[in-house]
């Protein structure tokens, strides 16, 4: 046989090779099912690629805090994957907006706490006018309080490192900083809660969904007498639920996170409102979590027994306030390795007494734990900054 007829012979072998590869992979992606679209609510997510994110998976979760464990895997995987380094940037950039809303900047920050449910046990009240409850273990319910009340007095500075952040419609997408004029989120001067509500009226769900707390939101509002999207603007509410109980699956093996925030219209959420939009966050009574969720973190002993609600809620309180309707606020959008992240999650459970680690932030109410938050013109994640007007 001559060299090129072999060469011929070698040639349709391999031709029919190909052929019946291609012949395979067709009818195989002919039987496989048909995957629907993305809907404009996943895309919204921010595109977390993180396996191991508790919000991969889950896009209604911004500004999930993962528990430390999860936060170690995170990394870990980030380390491990292509183009993902530690120097990557953490930059954040304006969303756009959703319903003409992506910072609280129409006026002064205004939080109302809901405590969720009966299992709550029965209410009092300490010397500083503060709610108890005989269902609070850990006496987490004044710690949250007195945080509310704190921020914006006595000289507290970790405020400032949010107020850089800004909307409206001089803000272009995409933006890295603020033009001139544009309207800012603003200091919380002498405190930013609003009002506070203990629900017993129903018994907190075990597993309460996603659309179950931010129905509980919006019966907050009217609670509240917040019935016009414009009362609700710069408004979130704060859905605590009592101990023992798992929301969204939180201390399950689904639900390894210690809060995440949202707001009613997302679709994933499903709640209705009549009030406009209602920026809410889910927040577990995360002391059953333990070290998990930040005890001790901080400070040591039983003073560090609820260091975990104050920096938990803190990291969901500024990121509402950066990205009120997410995703259309300030979110990083070109990073691979912090993609869909908020200003908090990028300074997540860094240790104390390492740069831009947690500390204790000093108020006219008290000291707190708090983390650091992302700070976009300082490039780095700060406890305090000077306040932008």
């Amino acid at each position: 046989m001559s060299t090129r007829r072999s060469r011929r012979m070698a040639t349709a072998t391999a031709m029919a090779a190909t052929l019946l590869t291609v012949a395979t992979a067709f009818a195989a992606s002919a039987a496989a099912p048909v995957a629907s679209a993305p809907s404009a609510s996943a895309a919204s997510d921010g595109g977390v690629t993180n396996p191991y994110s508790p919000a991969y998976g889950h896009p209604y979760r911004h500004g999930a805090v993962p528990t430390r464990e999860l936060n170690t895997q995170m990394h870990r995987w980030e380390a491990q994957t292509k183009g993902a380094k530690p120097t990557a940037s953490k930059t954040l950039s304006y969303g756009g907006g959703i319903d003409g809303i992506g910072v609280t900047s129409g006026g002064a920050e205004k939080v109302y706490l809901v405590f969720y449910g009966s299992q709550w046990g029965t209410q009092g009240t300490d010397s500083g006018g503060n709610l108890t409850f005989t269902g609070d273990p850990k006496s987490g319910a004044p710690v949250v309080q007195k945080l509310f009340k704190g921020l914006g007095t006595g000289g507290e500075a970790w405020s400032g490192v949010m107020t850089q952040y800004c909307d409206g419609s001089l803000v272009p997408k995409g933006a890295t900083s603020c033009p001139a004029g544009a309207a800012h989120v603003q200091y919380p001067t002498n405190g930013a809660l609003a009002g506070v509500w203990y629900d017993p009226s129903v018994a907190s769900p075990t597993n309460a969904t996603a659309k179950q707390l931010g129905d509980e939101a919006v019966r907050a509002a009217a609670h509240f007498g917040n019935t016009s999207a414009a009362s609700n603007r710069d408004t979130q509410y704060v859905v605590l639920s009592p101990t023992g109980m798992h929301p969204d699956g939180f201390n399950t093996a689904s639900g390894t996170f210690c809060a995440w925030h949202d707001y009613n219209g997302d679709p994933y959420v499903g709640s209705t409102s009549a009030y406009g939009d209602i920026a809410f966050t889910n927040m577990p009574y995360v002391m059953d979590m333990g070290t998990s969720c930040g005890q001790n973190f901080v400070n040591a002993g039983s003073a560090g027994t609820d260091d975990g609600y104050s920096m938990v809620e803190g990291h969901e309180y500024a990121e509402t306030i950066t990205d009120q309707n997410p995703a259309g606020g300030w979110t990083n959008t070109t990073s691979r390795t912090y993609s869909g992240q908020e200003n908090a999650d990028e300074c997540a459970w860094i240790s104390p007494g390492s740069a831009g680690g947690a500390g204790n932030v000093s108020t006219g109410a008290g000291s707190f734990a708090m983390q650091a938050t992302w700070s976009n013109d300082t490039n780095r994640c700060d406890l305090s900054h000077a306040t932008v007007s």
